[in-house]
């Protein structure tokens, strides 16, 4: 638990050389203090892209894994949220966007808790001019 009462979970850590627990924890806390969340309780789990695709097949339609996916389970003031990650995804992403794999990956658990705690944004092109994308990179600014 953290000083402010959040209760964060990382699993299957084992999977992601480049990051700690203490990385997960510390990107989840700032990102709800940054929002004025003090509560609540985030697990943080990383899946291979077979995993995350049969995640995706029952929950969202998909048949390809992607990135990161985000439950919200409980209001986003006394957040309840489920945040998972494939490394694989994150990884071409990173290539692609010339970082380095453990900013992609801290990126990606910023966004998850930005959509466990209510925000949202629109697909396509757009989605990265969108208010969300621009309030990931401040608080992701934070974290690095």
């Amino acid at each position: 638990m953290t000083p402010t009462g959040l209760v964060i979970h990382a699993n299957r850590l084992e999977t992601v050389s480049v990051l700690e627990a203490a990385d997960v924890e510390r990107a989840v806390t700032l990102t709800a203090e940054a929002e004025g969340v003090e509560g609540g309780e985030i697990s943080v789990t990383f899946l291979d892209a077979d995993a995350m695709a049969a995640l995706g097949a029952a929950h969202l339609g998909r048949t390809d894994p992607t990135d990161v996916i985000a439950f919200n389970l409980a209001e986003p003031a006394d957040p309840l949220g489920d945040v998972y990650i494939c490394p694989a995804v994150a990884q071409e992403s990173a290539s692609e966007y010339g970082v380095e794999l453990r900013e992609e990956l801290l990126r990606l658990v910023v966004h998850g808790v930005l959509h466990v705690l209510g925000h949202d944004h629109p697909e396509g092109p757009e989605r990265m001019e969108s208010e969300m994308f621009r309030r990931q990179e401040e608080i992701l600014s934070l974290v690095l």
